[in-house]
């Protein structure tokens, strides 16, 4: 009797460490964890874009992981990451231990998405970021290769690449300006939230706009979650700046842009408003964000691909809304890693990152592909430029967002002009025209 009792502890033993040492992929889902601060609109993108991949791969059957089909399961979590970095740190840590994701998609803030990589990392996962930009969640890659492999950008381009796009369309209108309203030598106003992703594009800003022949006139850096500006709009006012550069990815955007419109400040706001892609600013501002522009990843009526279309339109039949480029969840889940993990035929995320760091495919917002450094290194950060993705910009324009860059673009001397198809012109505030031209 001691001796059967012996030896069923025994084999219930075996089956208790291979059920614990089976991998991920013996299971019958490819678990996916979504990520991001679920209370706000960016949060919202990540769960919507990810959703909407995850139900088509699904429809078709899932993920052919060698020999079987594997569906793809979801779980969120709510990062809470503009309020506290530790809410992000623990949320990243319970997805990982407690619901044992496979894979993580998301992120926001650099802050947070920088110390949530580290525990991606020491999981050894590999982990889409989906809305950070500061370039050191890449740098690592380059520096401690071994360590940080697991991470891939997803969008957007780093800062470096959005600041280098917002200066061509700053560039663009500058050159409007100054031929409409005859303005000699248009003075910028830079005005950015306090955040840390944001620190390389003021430094960037304030060295280049002087070579392309403008005037910065100040900086300033106003909360991230400002509810009131006016101190920062008179101060611009006394400037007399012609052109607002915005670097907002918060809450602050829409009283900045409202507070703007109602005192009619004689100055175009162009650069980054992350609350100005979405279709609820016109009403968040009353429809005192007329005119504003920004740098954007979707817009109605644009198209970027041939993939474009078709997303936005189930997009906005489903949600009820364009999306915003944390959206493109969607992209990093049925683009990047369903796709490679049928080439691959395995969830081993060492084979995965391999075949991710060399793969190029097309997605809604472009084409994506991961760039070496001059030394050969792999980034897994995104490639930017004619060809891949570049983004648009888009301005409101009474009640409607109007893609209005890439228009006539020449990237590079000798280069072909560049326009996407649903791209429409530029238009000058009333305001400003009435202010300076002659």
């Amino acid at each position: 009797m001691k001796k059967n009792i012996f030896l069923l502890n025994v084999l219930l033993a075996v089956c208790l460490v291979m059920t614990i040492s089976l991998p991920a992929w013996g299971a019958d889902t490819v678990k996916i964890g979504v990520i991001g601060p679920m209370n706000f609109m960016q949060g919202k993108g990540h769960w919507n874009g990810a959703t909407m991949a995850a139900d088509e791969i699904n429809a078709k059957g899932g993920i052919q992981v060698g020999s079987k089909k594997m569906k793809v399961e979801l779980v969120k979590a709510d990062s809470n990451e503009f309020i506290n970095v530790t809410d992000a740190t623990n949320a990243m840590e319970r997805i990982l231990t407690r619901d044992k994701v496979d894979f993580v998609v998301g992120g926001f803030r650099s802050e947070a998405v920088l110390a949530m990589q580290d525990i991606a990392m020491d999981y050894k996962k590999i982990f889409i970021g989906c809305g950070a930009a500061h370039p050191k969640l890449c740098l690592r890659v380059v520096e401690d290769y071994k360590r940080y492999k697991y991470f891939f950008r997803g969008t957007p381009f780093n800062s470096r690449f959005l600041v280098k796009t917002c200066f061509i369309q700053m560039a663009t209108v500058g050159a409007i300006l100054k031929k409409v309203l005859n303005i000699p030598k248009v003075k910028v106003a830079i005005v950015a939230e306090k955040a840390m992703w944001v620190d390389p594009m003021i430094k960037a800003a304030q060295g280049f706009i002087p070579k392309m022949g403008m005037e910065v006139v100040g900086t300033w850096r106003p909360s991230a979650v400002a509810t009131d500006v006016s101190a920062e709009l008179s101060a611009i006012q006394r400037a007399e700046a012609h052109l607002i550069f915005t670097i907002f990815s918060s809450s602050v955007g829409i009283p900045f842009a409202k507070q703007a419109g109602e005192l009619k400040v004689p100055a175009v706001q162009v650069g980054i408003n992350v609350e100005a892609q979405k279709d609820g600013f016109w009403e968040a501002t009353q429809g005192y964000g007329n005119y504003v522009m920004t740098l954007n990843t979707y817009c109605r009526g644009v198209e970027s691909t041939e993939l474009t279309k078709p997303f936005l339109e189930t997009y906005v039949k489903r949600f009820g809304e364009t999306p915003t480029y944390t959206a493109d969840t969607y992209t990093a889940i049925k683009h990047t890693l369903a796709s490679n993990i049928e080439k691959a035929g395995t969830l081993d995320t060492d084979k995965l990152v391999a075949l991710i760091e060399e793969d190029v495919h097309k997605s809604p917002s472009g084409t994506v592909k991961y760039y070496k450094d001059a030394e050969g290194r792999h980034t897994h950060d995104l490639k930017w430029g004619p060809g891949y993705l570049t983004s648009l910009g888009v301005q409101w324009q009474d009640g409607v967002l109007k893609g209005v860059w890439p228009n006539k673009w020449v990237a590079a001397k000798g280069a072909p002009e560049i326009t996407y198809k649903g791209i429409v012109s530029y238009k000058i505030p009333p305001w400003v025209i009435k202010k300076y031209k002659k």
